[in-house]
């Protein structure tokens, strides 16, 4: 008999899908069958389903005429183009309504379908911004699990937040009258072990419509196993399976929760008896869940923020003390108080050589000077942080509850100088919904018997006491300890050359957090692109509803495409300072007039009279030059199109080492009491709100200027902007 190991099982290739659907796979290149569900002739009536294989979907048009004619089969190589995007449609087979789902994974484009299922229950709160205008993490997370509750009416709705083991404790929960609340237990790492993880990143959408129906085969001829990891369909494991039963559902829904591109928990749901959500209820279910997953993301950089801000004040105020005192040790000593506080800690102990000095709970002498001994010893950190320590060392350095959890920053290491910030043994305990201990059972797989780690029976409240243990040493904590170490570092007249060293990576860490603003928007365009598709899926569905529903998710799309566009905006930002430059000579002329054109039809102003005049040769880089233009002679035109007689005029002259362009519009010019901040980002004009912008191109502009070895500036009058560029004249410079 074979052992199988929780994190072992491939759960991807499962080898089977649910009832509830049908899957074709074909080839990706030559559009044959290579694979499909056994109950395929259920939808798609044939004798002998076998004479599939290696033919075309286009090669039986009596079958699949209503899957031809489909607008995402038609399109089906432009949108397989790249893997792992799924897009959907409705199609008629035998006078039924099915979804239609296409995407192509590695080698294959799978075809999904399943039954329209109509839920005349569901009802949507149209308020789609209440998520961000909640101050309160548990509020936000209530409000998603209310929300869903009237999409899908799962018995239990929960949200499971994954802990930094692998194991999970239920933060949130909606739960019907009669059921036992799970708010607030624990579940074990092996609940859902590492491989189900990696899946719930990838496939962020999970249903397990009927655990006690029969799983339906898939048949190949080519392929042994069968990639099952983005299909909606996938079949569940026998241990999963046995799993759900256990607690007493028949169907579970779960919903991934992504945040900064991590799997931070899961929507999990459960029913009492089969149910199964129609896949426009689960798409719809997924958008609410990307929402309130921001707005926490949002809520929670807040709170850093804020945090931070207070942090960089104290911070500031300690290096004001620590300034009055000619040495280091004095320093440290006379300002404990604070020191000890930042990371919130009950006791503080300074150690310098053979000194020491505490401030709050902390143990005795003798025992501090053991720990500073066993720390050189064992570790060559800088911060070292534990919160067992009790625990792990009791025994060994003689320590008491005033030891339950440390910190340990070595100052400098050649004068045995440390500061120890002590936290109280915290008498803890976990409550797991059931008995965490792992159990050997035996299961059933493919007719062979198999050991493995048995799920539990019971769910019921277990309490776990944990001893040896402190509070959790948050991230702000070791923040703060940071922020310590750096106000000693830069008042301290020994320490130069760390001084310099930290300074460098100052420096580094400024560059990194300046180019954010790419990460972000490059980060963020694939969700967005996905919110945008569902929504106009949702918009296309609305067949038989009020205009002022359509007019409302119609709304959504704009939004979506605003922040798209600002986005962009803001990633040609970052790399207006990030990207590499290539100065060279360039003629700008045929770029000039290229963008004259777009811009009239961009911002619909075919009568605008743009002059081009001189247009001497210039040293840029060329990608760089062309957003300079871009940016300067879009604004013209846009901000002088709704004139009368909208006219640009563009002129370029040499003067001596420099060459500069002057692009003038008669548009509505720049008011004198907001000139000075013309060139910051996201910074708009008043008179300009009512042409559609985000007060990012400028900045791009500005930035680019600098980089390039130029200039910009600006001159305006009542209804005259003249803005000026100052380029190095090619003709001295030797490249």
């Amino acid at each position: 008999m074979n052992f199988v190991d929780c994190h072992e099982e491939p759960i991807h290739i499962p080898g089977y899908i649910q009832s509830f659907g049908y899957l074709i796979g074909i080839d990706a290149v030559s559009h044959t069958i290579t694979f499909f569900g056994e109950n395929i002739t259920d939808i798609f009536k044939t004798e002998n389903k076998d004479l599939f294989f290696g033919k075309k979907i286009t090669d039986f048009p009596d079958l699949f005429g209503s899957v031809m004619n489909s607008d995402i089969f038609q399109s089906l190589d432009v949108l397989t183009k790249r893997e792992n995007e799924t897009y959907f449609d409705k199609i008629l087979i035998q006078d039924s309504q099915y979804h239609f789902s296409v995407f192509r994974s590695q080698n294959h484009i799978f075809l999904e379908f399943e039954a329209f299922l109509e839920n005349p229950n569901k009802r949507i709160t149209n308020k789609y911004d209440n998520f961000y205008i909640i101050d309160n993490e548990h509020e936000i997370w209530d409000l998603l699990l209310s929300t869903l509750f009237n999409i899908i009416n799962y018995d239990r709705i929960m949200v499971y937040k994954f802990m930094e083991d692998g194991s999970g404790k239920v933060i949130a929960e909606k739960v019907d009258d009669g059921l036992d609340s799970y708010l607030g237990l624990h579940y074990p790492e092996s609940d859902i072990p590492r491989q189900a993880r990696e899946l719930y990143k990838k496939k962020r959408k999970r249903i397990f419509s009927d655990v006690y129906s029969e799983p339906v085969k898939l048949v190949s001829k080519t392929i042994e196993n069968i990639d099952l990891t983005f299909s909606s369909l996938r079949a569940m494991s026998p241990i999963h399976g046995q799993y759900i039963k256990n607690t007493g559902s028949s169907s579970s829904f779960s919903i991934s929760i992504i945040i900064d591109d991590q799997l931070w928990g899961l929507v999990a749901c459960q029913n009492s008896t089969p149910k199964h959500i129609d896949l426009e209820d689960r798409v719809q279910a997924g958008i609410f869940t990307v929402l309130a997953s921001n707005a926490y993301s949002s809520f929670r950089s807040k709170k850093e923020l804020d945090y931070r801000l207070d942090l960089s004040l104290k911070a500031s105020k300690l290096k004001s003390e620590f300034l009055k005192y000619n040495t280091l040790y004095e320093s440290l000593v006379e300002n404990k108080y604070e020191i000890r506080n930042l990371p919130v800690a009950d006791g503080l102990a300074v150690v310098s050589e053979n000194n020491i000095v505490t401030d709050g709970v902390t143990p005795k002498h003798d025992v501090i000077s053991k720990i500073v001994d066993w720390a050189y010893q064992n570790s060559d950190e800088t911060i070292l942080t534990s919160r067992s320590f009790l625990k792990d060392y009791g025994n060994e350095l003689g320590l008491d509850e005033t030891a339950g959890g440390v910190i340990i920053y070595f100052v400098e290491r050649s004068k045995k100088e440390l500061l120890i910030w002590f936290r109280k043994e915290f008498d803890e305990h976990i409550n797991w919904a059931g008995n965490p201990e792992k159990k050997v059972g035996v299961f059933s797989q493919n007719g062979e018997e198999k050991n493995t780690i048995s799920p539990r029976t019971s769910f019921e409240s277990f309490k776990e006491d944990i001893k040896g243990n402190s509070t959790r040493w948050s991230t702000q904590s070791e923040i703060a300890v940071q922020a310590i170490r750096d106000v000693i570092l830069e008042t301290s007249q020994k320490q130069y050359i760390t001084i310099k060293n930290l300074n460098e990576q100052l420096k580094k860490v400024n560059e990194e957090l300046d180019s954010f603003s790419y990460t972000i928007s490059h980060d963020l365009g694939t969700p967005l692109t996905v919110m945008k598709l569902n929504a106009q899926m949702l918009l296309r569905s609305l067949t038989e509803t009020s205009d002022k529903n359509k007019y409302k998710i119609s709304s959504i799309i704009d939004e979506i495409d605003s922040m798209a566009l600002m986005m962009h905006d803001v990633l040609q930002l970052s790399r207006a300072k990030h990207s590499e430059i290539e100065l060279e000579n360039i003629e700008t002329q045929q770029t000039i007039e290229k963008i004259i054109e777009n811009a009239k039809l961009t911002f619909n102003s075919p009568e605008s009279v743009v002059i081009v005049e001189d247009c001497p040769n210039v040293l840029a880089d060329k990608t760089m030059l062309h957003q300079v233009f871009l940016n300067i002679i879009n604004n013209a035109v846009k901000y002088s199109s709704k004139q009368d007689q909208p006219k640009v005029v563009i002129s370029g002259v040499e003067n001596g080492e420099y060459v500069i362009y002057r692009i003038t519009d008669n548009g509505i010019g720049i008011p004198e009491s907001e000139k000075h901040r013309m060139f910051k980002i996201f910074s708009r004009m008043n008179n300009a709100r009512k042409f559609k912008g985000n007060g990012i191109g400028l900045s791009i502009v500005y930035r680019i200027m600098n980089r390039i070895g130029g200039n910009v500036e600006y001159e305006s009058g009542d209804n005259e902007t003249c803005f000026i560029l100052t380029f190095q004249n090619p003709k001295f410079i030797k490249l």
